[in-house]
């Protein structure tokens, strides 16, 4: 067994991996850049180093700073989180090369799926169903014209390495491709230093289904069911759930199957995830594999009631899966939130600032993971993710109505964050009904905004009752009254 794990990386998911390693007696060793080296997760670890660099970002960046650290420590092991090196091949060859275990697939399989163009490909040759679309070298604005015309518009054009959104446009008819094309290769490059494209037919009001899958060396391969991610905003996830609303045990099995499929085909071992996207009428299509820990794995711990991490280091000590497939089963229902430091009502302006508390929620059923405390800064480097919450509940409609409840419950000072506008999506009809598609956001974005009326009837109430600010609970499921602190600025949630 591995007795010492580097975590390369920052915020909730080194807390998150630090935790496991704790809980199975490993030495946690946390690299980080020097401008985080006092920050909040560091507290979870057992040691801390520095990764030089003079740019903050970059030091996350550097898989020869990650290897040294490794080596100054002692570590057996590097976890890479996600984000940053998690889907790098080099990363995955030098920790090889170097004798030091990475938590995480084989580089040939980072590699393979590493290039969207190149695992559509793959999934073609294996049967697993994919959008039409192309993906070929000619990289023209002639010949994607030509290929755009024989799928039908709208197209899709995507940058062909990368994810996040980024060189992702869609042109709905033909005179809006060459612009579309234009600007894909513009964020292609800047982001991947990369600008090769491919198309594919732009699906209408489409579901983001995703598998978990696990693999060992030996060759066996399990799915750890759905995720349905479909509330996003600009092709970065918000909310997420399983098991997946308004989803046939039918077409779980088919999902799955395919999903185990993808990573036989690559010779996958440890955690991954096949997305896919869903039509309304029931097709779906391979989307890309993120050959990593997900953000949302939280969801898919709680309905099956086991640790991803402590199962993804125990299979890169060479241990065997630690299930077959008859031992996972679904139970219950979890649903995740992200809590960014932004402002939803202000165009989603990204926050900045020191955090003179944090109040988490609590209570039965509830998890939150997250990487900050009262003093943290956020800063411009990085993501604005604070923290994720996490509800469990017997049901859909429980574990809505308890995230509901305790999103109302997190108070944070010194940045304005997102959970007034979390609230409302879950609040929301459409949602309560699992009516949900990846352009959920967008369609309902007037219905989303805050009520300011609402508002201004909550403080009358509070001042009138003398309740000093005290938020109402969340009674059979029914929201909450508009609590008065959802209107403080950034001195409040």
């Amino acid at each position: 067994m591995i007795r010492s794990v580097l975590v390369a990386n920052r915020g909730e998911i080194a807390s998150r991996i630090a935790r496991t390693c704790r809980e199975m007696g490993i030495r946690s060793i946390l690299a980080s850049a020097e401008i985080e080296a006092g920050a909040w997760p560091r507290r979870n670890f057992d040691e801390a180093l520095i990764l030089d660099s003079s740019d903050p970002r970059s030091a996350y960046l550097d898989v020869g700073a990650v290897i040294d650290a490794a080596k100054r420590s002692g570590a057996e092991a590097v976890h890479p989180g996600y984000g940053f090196l998690s889907e790098r091949a080099d990363l995955a060859a030098a920790c090889r090369d170097a004798g030091i275990r990475f938590i995480g697939p084989p580089a040939a399989a980072i590699e393979a799926m590493g290039s969207k163009a190149r695992a559509r490909s793959l999934m073609e040759k294996l049967g697993v169903p994919v959008v039409p679309g192309y993906h070929g070298d000619d990289q023209s604005d002639e010949r994607f014209g030509a290929e755009a015309a024989k799928i039908g518009y709208p197209i899709l054009v995507k940058a062909s390495a990368g994810g996040g959104g980024k060189g992702m446009k869609i042109a709905r008819t033909e005179p809006e491709l060459l612009p579309s094309l234009q600007s894909a290769r513009r964020e292609a490059a800047k982001a991947f230093g990369d600008e090769r494209l491919l198309l594919e037919k732009y699906v209408e009001e489409p579901r983001h289904v995703e598998i978990q899958i696990f693999g060992d060396e030996n060759g066996e391969i399990v799915h750890l069911y759905e995720r349905d991610c479909s509330i996003q905003r600009r092709h970065q996830k918000v909310i997420e759930e399983s098991p997946a609303p308004r989803f046939s045990e039918e077409l779980r099995q088919r999902m799955g199957t395919a999903a185990i499929e993808a990573a036989r085909g690559v010779g996958y071992v440890n955690a991954g995830t096949v997305e896919f996207i869903l039509t309304p009428s029931g097709e779906f299509y391979f989307l890309e594999m993120n050959t990593r820990l997900q953000v949302e794995h939280p969801v898919t711990e709680m309905v099956l009631g086991i640790d991803l991490v402590r199962a993804q280091i125990e299979i890169a000590s060479g241990r065997p899966l630690p299930w077959k497939q008859a031992d996972l089963v679904q139970r219950g229902h979890a649903i995740e939130a992200r809590i960014y430091a932004e402002d939803p009502d202000e165009q989603f302006l990204p926050q900045m600032g020191t955090l003179l508390r944090f109040d988490a929620p609590a209570g039965p059923g509830i998890r939150v993971d997250s990487g900050v405390g009262a003093g943290s800064e956020v800063t411009m480097h990085f993501d604005p993710m604070l923290a994720k919450v996490i509800a469990f509940g017997a049901t859909r409609e429980g574990s809505v109505a308890r995230l509901h409840r305790a999103l109302g419950e997190m108070v944070v000072f010194g940045v304005t964050i997102n959970s007034s506008y979390l609230r409302r999506i879950l609040r929301h009809p459409r949602f309560m009904a699992g009516e949900v598609s990846t352009g959920f956001l967008a369609e309902h974005e007037a219905s989303l905004r805050r009520d300011p009326s609402l508002e201004v009837a909550a403080l009358a109430a509070v001042l009138s009752s003398g309740a000093g600010g005290k938020r109402a609970a969340v009674e059979d499921g029914r929201a909450a009254p508009p609590s008065v602190w959802d209107s403080v600025g950034p001195w409040g949630r």
